[in-house]
């Protein structure tokens, strides 16, 4: 019995490691985190040469070219009938609904303020999750959950000035869609390729992505800087792709709850980003809501499911 014991505990082990990311999975999702914490400056770079439809129709065109391109070259063939669905909901949440909202939302508001979508959103997802995988996290889970979301959403409106603006609408309508988007990647992470999940959702896109482009920019005036360019070719690159990336693998390795609750770093990311690149002000009480974060963050991850 005992050498039958040793030898299920071994296969068992041996399963959980071949899960994509393995144990990995904790720093690649933490990565695809960096990457989405410069995606509100890079955006708000963006802006300053490109309209709001432009920007996001040729950020979705590109990234869906970058996609296509590594799809094409590794000849992987096109993901099974019943997946398809699934990656409508990325395509929509992930690649058009959460970057036309916030875009449109960081016209008249500033990254600091945008953040509580970020603040929010880890909660909403494991919400989400919770309902469509049938997955249930501990109570200590949802406690340290609800607390970081509260500390965070607490800071960010402090930092606005407490204001709420019509662009409140368009953020909290991004972060509906980008929670559904983020549980059903992570859902279909489990059977294909993370990097496969976005890459077929982005060229999904493609067919609308173009003619969007073309029209916005025939409609929209474009002023080229470096701030706009360096801006566009992140929100692209970094986010659209190589974030959603390693972020998709890391939640197929350890959840999409847990993975989730990473993202309560993610505005105060953000916040650093908007002074260094933006030159915007932070008030004495960031390390204060970082430490309460970090915390739960830790209890987050250690916490049963």
């Amino acid at each position: 019995m005992t050498t039958q014991s040793s030898a299920t505990a071994r296969l068992a082990i041996a399963v959980s490691t071949s899960r994509p990311g393995g144990r990995y999975g904790t720093p690649q999702a933490a990565l695809g985190v960096v990457a989405f914490s410069l995606t509100f400056p890079a955006t708000a770079w963006g802006l300053e040469g490109f309209g709001p439809w432009s920007l996001v129709a040729v950020r979705s065109v590109l990234a869906a070219l970058i996609a296509g391109a590594c799809l094409l070259a590794l000849r992987v063939p096109r993901p099974a009938r019943r997946h398809w669905a699934g990656l409508a909901v990325v395509a929509g949440g992930v690649v058009v609904g959460f970057p036309l909202l916030t875009t449109l939302a960081l016209r008249t508001s500033t990254t600091a303020h945008a953040a509580v979508v970020v603040g929010l959103l880890p909660l909403t997802t494991a919400l989400l999750s919770a309902l469509r995988t049938g997955v249930r996290p501990s109570r200590t889970f949802w406690a340290a959950a609800l607390a970081g979301a509260c500390a965070v959403a607490a800071f960010t409106v402090q930092q606005s000035g407490g204001a709420l603006t019509t662009a409140d609408l368009y953020l909290f309508g991004a972060l509906l869609v980008c929670a559904a988007g983020y549980t059903e990647g992570g859902r279909l992470a489990r059977v294909m390729p993370g990097w496969q999940v976005i890459g077929w959702a982005l060229v999904l896109c493609l067919p609308l992505g173009v003619p969007a482009a073309w029209l916005a920019l025939a409609h929209e005036s474009v002023h080229l800087t470096a701030h706009s360019v360096a801006g566009l070719l992140w929100v692209a690159a970094g986010s659209q792709f190589l974030g959603l990336v390693v972020w998709y693998r890391g939640m197929a390795a350890i959840g999409v709850p847990k993975a989730s609750q990473l993202q309560l770093a993610q505005p105060l990311l953000t916040l650093v980003w908007s002074v260094l690149l933006l030159g915007e002000h932070l008030t004495a009480a960031a390390p204060l809501t970082a430490a309460a974060v970090l915390v739960c963050i830790a209890v987050t991850q250690r916490a049963r499911g």
